[in-house]
């Protein structure tokens, strides 16, 4: 098969074969050279078996590069060129890493301002003979909207290997502030045209005598090609990783969210537009002033259980419980023996504009969230949850066994009639729902003891085989669905189930946005690490976030003990660090009202409310389109339970900002376990709720056998390795 190409990319094999490389370095056992070939600057990997990849390291623009002069240094090589366009300067590096990485970073200062209608692609197979449109290969993953700038690839005609390419989107922030442009969808491509691709400034044109960085990339070469799909997520995982570790990361930022936990119970409490009566009894809109929608269960139970977790942690009452949890029973349907989506008493105002909208339409997922929540509220002790739960988790049954565990995506409760069998043509149903099941059967079990409950999470959990990356469908349930693999590993013992988590998780952070968008909007807040719902939604959203946040620590609780993939303690721990800046900006409050969109889909977004907005987008986009998010109020409250430490002296608290386990405490001392890696660093910070208590305050971490005390890296701020065991002491 021929691969159609461009222009720019057919004539790549000859160019390069015509030209002698104009300097040479070696990483581990792979060969490294640099070439000329007039229009653009290619630097040539060579594996071990001779297979060969070209990346192109600037691109002249319709200009020959001329007076090219090279710096050679230890690890570095510095390329300086000029054309007749402007000036460019190339820095290729080699990280001090366990695997063969090298790193090239171009910048670009022009003569004149300049419009970039076109960009070509920066990495070209290549072949000993030929044409590169002969070669052949299977493109693992890629990037998505703004998700991560990365490609993993593996070159399999003629047998190279694979890649693992890693654009480092947030240096390339100043071009698209300059240009208007945008990083969405510049990591990709068609094979053997693949690779980063400069956004075009067809309207606004770059200015002159100002240096750009064009491109970051940082490239990791592997011998090995995957094949199974456990193999495909695991390298993916490993890879990220390993390339995570030296990527330029932002400082998060500290915020209070204890006080922000009391903003939103306030506000959520005493804001008419977040609630509606119906026969007395009030439930949760699901967007602030949004009347129209008929109150729905998963609203009532999304903001209900993390509330309970934080009243919990608080040892407190609120009248807001109460309220939330007298209403549930109204969703409980007497004939089908199971909860249902929509208030049965508001059903004839579903407005059927929505394919979901309609009267007894579930869409899969939907019916295993609400299950989830009610099991995870019953296990905590609430009665109401623990009825409701045991009386609708054989209707889940009866409709798992009837699709044979693939679910549809829409089907109807009544006669379980297909309503739309596929989330696109081809791409079959929503993939994570047998993980969803399988957590609600695991949940089940626990509650009851019932091995049958067991044997039917078995039975879903086939359905997952062979998906890899294909697992993710909704963030929150997948990674709900890892933990309940690892669980399942525990229990039967089956190392099928903890790669199955892998797979799961693979698609997690495959969805990550692991750069910085400065440009635009984006200027006014963090995006580092954010997580999108789906794999095709264009913004962050609150809820989703929040979930993956507290399955990601659940993952870690339940595989406490085993040995997990390294690449995990690396990226769960540094997801939950950026989160706790992140999250924050979803309230209103803490943005300038300008980023924020007067349209608004559903309800009102009122900005001094603290309930969130259910999106954040592009740095170009103005933010919460789709409204203010009640069902998302929760977030403070599922955060401060995790992150915040009681001691027994009640004038102090800690925050911690990285997952722990083992967490005691005692009269004058406490200790914990910190689940990351000794590569990076998580900090506690003492707070003290009262001037009266603590003197004085010790802070010793092991190191191998051995205990070493920590000094403050600032007044009550102490900076610690992400792993190991935590000794508090006071006086």
């Amino acid at each position: 098969m021929i691969n159609p190409v461009t222009p720019w990319m057919a004539t790549v094999q000859a160019d390069i074969g015509r030209h002698t490389h104009i300097c040479e370095l070696s990483i581990e056992n792979y060969n490294i050279k640099l070439f000329n070939t007039g229009d653009s600057i290619w630097l040539v990997s060579t594996w071990p078996n001779g297979g060969r990849i070209a990346f192109r390291l600037a691109f002249g623009m319709n200009s020959n590069f001329e007076k090219v002069n090279i710096d050679e240094k230890p690890n570095e090589i510095l390329v300086t060129a000029t054309t007749r366009l402007g000036y460019y300067r190339m820095t290729i590096s080699i990280p001090a890493n366990e695997k063969a990485v090298f790193r090239y970073t171009t910048s670009f200062r022009g003569n004149l301002p300049i419009l970039i209608p076109f960009w070509p692609r920066d990495i070209a197979p290549l072949t000993k003979e030929g044409n590169v449109q002969n070669t052949a290969g299977i493109i693992h993953t890629h990037q998505v909207g703004t998700r991560s700038g990365q490609l993993y690839f593996s070159m399999t005609k003629p047998t190279v290997g694979s890649v693992f390419y890693f654009q480092n989107l947030t240096a390339i922030s100043a071009y698209c502030q300059a240009t208007e442009a945008s990083l969405r969808e510049t990591v990709g491509g068609n094979w053997p045209e693949i690779g980063f691709q400069l956004p075009i400034n067809a309207q606004k044109p770059l200015p002159a005598d100002t240096e750009y960085i064009l491109s970051d990339a940082f490239v990791l070469l592997d011998q090995h090609i995957p094949v199974a799909d456990n193999d495909i997520a695991t390298k993916f995982l490993d890879h990220l990783s390993s390339i995570y570790t030296l990527i330029p990361k932002p400082q998060p930022k500290y915020h209070d969210w204890i006080a922000i936990a009391k903003n939103v119970m306030n506000d959520l409490y005493h804001n008419k537009g977040c609630w509606t009566q119906t026969n007395g009894i009030p439930f949760l809109n699901a967007y602030v002033a949004d009347y129209e929608t008929p109150s729905e269960i998963m609203v009532q139970l999304a903001v209900l259980l993390p509330l309970q977790e934080y009243l919990t942690w608080d040892g407190s009452d609120h009248p807001l419980f109460n309220d939330l949890d007298s209403g549930l029973n109204v969703f409980y349907d007497e004939q089908l023996k199971t909860i249902v989506r929509w208030h049965p008493a508001l059903e004839d105002k579903l407005d059927k504009s929505e394919e979901q909208k309609r009267e007894m339409v579930m869409d899969s997922w939907y019916l295993h969230h609400p299950l989830l929540n009610l099991a995870r509220l019953a296990l905590r002790g609430a009665q109401t949850a623990r009825k409701l739960f045991l009386d609708s988790v054989d209707y889940a049954i009866h409709v798992a066994k009837h699709f044979e565990y693939n679910w549809p995506v829409f089907y109807k409760m009544t006669t379980l009639e297909v309503l739309k069998a596929e989330t696109s043509p081809g791409k079959g149903g929503e993939k994570d729902v047998p993980g969803s099941y399988a957590h609600v059967m695991l949940m089940a079990w626990h509650l009851t003891g019932e091995k049958r409950f067991i044997r039917e999470a078995e039975k879903a959990l086939k359905s997952l085989d062979g998906l890899a990356f294909d697992i993710f469908y909704q963030a929150n349930n997948t990674t709900f669905a890892a933990a309940a693999l690892v669980e399942m590993y525990k229990e039967t013992g089956e190392s099928r189930y903890l790669e199955l988590s892998y797979c799961c998780l693979a698609g997690i952070f495959k969805n990550c946005q692991i750069w910085e968008c400065d440009y635009g909007y984006g200027q006014n807040f963090p995006y580092f690490f954010g997580i999108f719902p789906l794999n095709d939604a264009p913004y962050t959203a609150a809820y989703e976030e929040l979930e993956v946040f507290a399955a990601l620590h659940h993952y870690l609780e339940v595989s406490n003990g085993i040995e997990i993939l390294p690449a995990l303690k690396i990226l769960i721990p540094e997801f939950i660090k950026y989160a706790l800046d992140r999250l924050a900006y979803y309230f209103p409050p803490m943005l300038p009202r300008e980023i924020i969109s007067e349209d608004v889909k559903t309800g009102e977004v009122q900005n001094d409310l603290w309930i969130p907005l259910e999106d954040l987008h592009d740095g170009w986009e103005k933010n919460g389109t789709v409204g203010q998010e009640v069902y998302g109020a929760g977030l403070a409250f599922g955060i401060v339970p995790r992150q915040y430490y009681r001691l027994a002296d009640p004038d102090i608290l800690i925050f911690i900002d990285y997952p722990v386990t083992n967490f005691q405490t005692s009269k004058r001392s406490a200790s914990f376990d910190l689940t990351g890696s000794s590569r990076f660093k998580c900090t506690i910070r003492l707070i003290r709720t009262s001037q009266i208590g603590l003197s004085t305050f010790e802070v010793r971490q092991k190191n191998k056998s051995n205990y070493q005390t920590i000094k403050e890296k600032s007044p009550d701020l102490f900076e610690l390795a992400g792993t190991g065991t935590v000794r508090i002491t006071w006086k």
